[in-house]
């Protein structure tokens, strides 16, 4: 567990705990606190303090403030596929107390790091431990992302004058550029090519992520080294020098500025008395290319538009019968519940409105009975969404009654009626809305082909789709779909855009706990979603601004 220092501040002394209660491995973002009005809204007489199982560090205490604005900055490891669970807890510090479970209890907050992300900023009330409100007390929690991880460096260095090596023809130099690790360790980064017979060298450009010149700390010292080739492999030293990124950028920032160094060595330094140097290495350009990450996208505003599709054929048994995929068990929810909790518990972490289309296919539908491949699950054609997912559970519930199992197993219709919204998503050209259609079918897909070219077409617009497999079927020919062993192509031939298809068969998770079907389907959407709008240069809408409280002074 990834857990940092978090902050409070009331108007006696407060601190925070944050108590994370998921373990978690990869995106780096940034989280800063505050909290407002909590003057007074201590525990009752008698009151104990809750019990955490996870700690987090204890804040700074911040005294005699009753809206203080908590400066620690708190590192998180984000996963968008899984549901990462918070508490947060608030606290009055006694004077002169020798232990924190002295401290008087001020109210909690629960939320998910998914609705933080996507929301930037949060605002909750905090409850006691009666899960009353403690007044008018809030705590309010602002996200952002850990800058500069993923950005790129663009280079070009020339020199001039560099000392001459060699006895009957020119230096043959090359540069070195090593960063100084926390060990003290130089660890080399880059090599130059080698410039044949040249005392004025001019090296290509060339590339690296910020990761790797600087491990994305721009005041890093960086040491870079120039020599002469020799074919022996001992190459002959000419000099050195050292910068950092910061320094290189701000030596650059005009149009047609650069920087210069004196490439010195040190043994020459010492010895001659009028030594200057071994000549001077110029940098020409120095450019950052910022590579947009999915959480750039989240929290300048991009929702996940969240669909539901179920399918109603009659390979799935009468619902009434205890065989059924369908059958509604007060004792164990059946496969499609579990698939849609999980997977819909996370996605609606990222849709402001909490509401979500869902769809059935393969099913006769009253008050016809025809057959469709597209209705609306609660019946309202003109409307087909629910209140979250909860209520897509209940409005399939409550269709189950209504409906005649039937078939074929045609899942096109649905694509294509997803791909509309995200059609006219891709016309405004920007990035507002990125759909997500979820599949639930227990069979093979009766029509492929069309299937395959519904796929295709919508490789092209900001679109997803996730397919489980229900049941015990044959779903071999589902896999095909999933472009794992290459791009998917429609029956003329025509290859998908790019990787949209993530299909797992749901057996393949019955005996895990219940939130890795949801890592396993979810994991590919933050890179879809970023390759999707990288493939059309759009890039994020600008972070939402959030408003501090004035900042009071801590306690010393």
């Amino acid at each position: 567990m990834n857990r940092r220092k978090a902050c409070a501040m009331p108007s006696c002394a407060h601190s925070v705990f944050l108590h994370e209660r998921q373990q978690s491995q990869s995106r780096s973002w940034r989280q800063r606190l505050e909290q407002q009005g909590s003057q007074g809204q201590g525990r009752r007489a008698g009151e104990k303090r809750p019990q955490l199982r996870a700690q987090a560090e204890r804040t700074e205490v911040l005294r005699s403030c009753s809206s203080p604005v908590f400066s620690r900055v708190l590192a998180i490891e984000y996963f968008f596929e899984e549901k990462q669970p918070l508490q947060f807890h608030v606290f009055d510090a006694e004077d002169g107390a020798t232990s924190p479970s002295s401290d008087t209890f001020l109210g909690s907050t629960e939320c998910t790091l998914g609705q933080i992300v996507s929301q930037t900023k949060v605002t909750k009330p905090l409850l006691l431990k009666n899960g009353k409100t403690a007044g008018k007390s809030t705590i309010t929690i602002v996200a952002e992302e850990v800058s500069g991880t993923n950005d790129y460096v663009q280079l070009t260095f020339r020199a001039h004058k560099l000392d001459n090596k060699d006895l009957f023809s020119k230096s043959d130099p090359f540069m070195e550029i090593y960063k100084t690790n926390g060990d003290q360790n130089d660890q080399l980064v880059w090599r130059t090519e080698v410039v044949k017979n040249n005392l004025n060298p001019s090296w290509e450009p060339f590339r690296l992520s910020l990761h790797s010149l600087c491990s994305c700390d721009i005041h890093r010292p960086l040491k870079f080294l120039v020599y002469d080739y020799d074919s022996s492999g001992k190459h002959d030293f000419i000099g050195e020098f050292t910068s950092t990124f910061k320094e290189m950028q701000e030596g650059t920032a005009n149009p047609g500025q650069e920087m210069q160094w004196d490439c010195i060595n040190p043994k020459y330094r010492d010895k001659k008395k009028n030594y200057k140097s071994s000549g001077m290495v110029v940098l020409a350009q120095c450019t950052v290319e910022k590579v947009h990450t999915f959480l750039d996208y989240i929290m300048g505003g991009c929702q996940i538009s969240f669909t539901v599709a179920i399918d109603f054929t009659a390979s799935n048994g009468d619902p009434r019968s205890s065989q059924s995929l369908h059958c509604l068990s007060p004792r164990q929810p059946n496969h499609y519940l579990q698939a849609l909790r999980t997977v819909g518990g996370i996605c609606q972490d990222y849709d402001s409105d909490k509401r979500f289309p869902a769809f059935g296919f393969g099913a006769r539908i009253p008050p016809n009975f025809e057959v469709s491949h597209d209705f609306a699950i609660n019946f309202d054609p003109e409307n087909p969404e629910c209140e979250e997912i909860s209520g897509v559970i209940a409005s399939y519930r409550r269709c189950l009654p209504q409906i005649q199992l039937y078939g074929p197993t045609n899942v096109a219709p649905i694509i294509n009626r997803v791909a509309e919204p995200a059609q006219r998503e891709q016309s405004t050209g920007q990035a507002t809305k990125y759909s997500v259609l979820l599949v639930l079918t227990d069979g093979v897909v009766s029509d492929m082909a069309e299937t395959r070219a519904a796929i295709v077409r919508a490789s092209r617009l900001p679109m997803s789709i996730i397919i489980v497999g229900v049941g015990n079927a044959d779903f071999s020919d589902m896999r095909l779909l999933d472009g794992d062993d290459g791009p998917l192509r429609c029956p003329k031939g025509v290859a998908a855009a790019r990787d949209i298809v993530q299909f797992v068969p749901f057996r393949d998770f019955k005996d895990a706990a219940p939130s890795a079907l949801a890592k396993c389907v979810l994991a590919e959407v933050p890179r879809q979603v970023v390759e999707y709008y990288a493939s059309q240069g759009i890039s994020p809408g600008a972070p939402r601004p959030s408003t501090p409280a004035v900042t009071p002074s801590p306690s010393p």
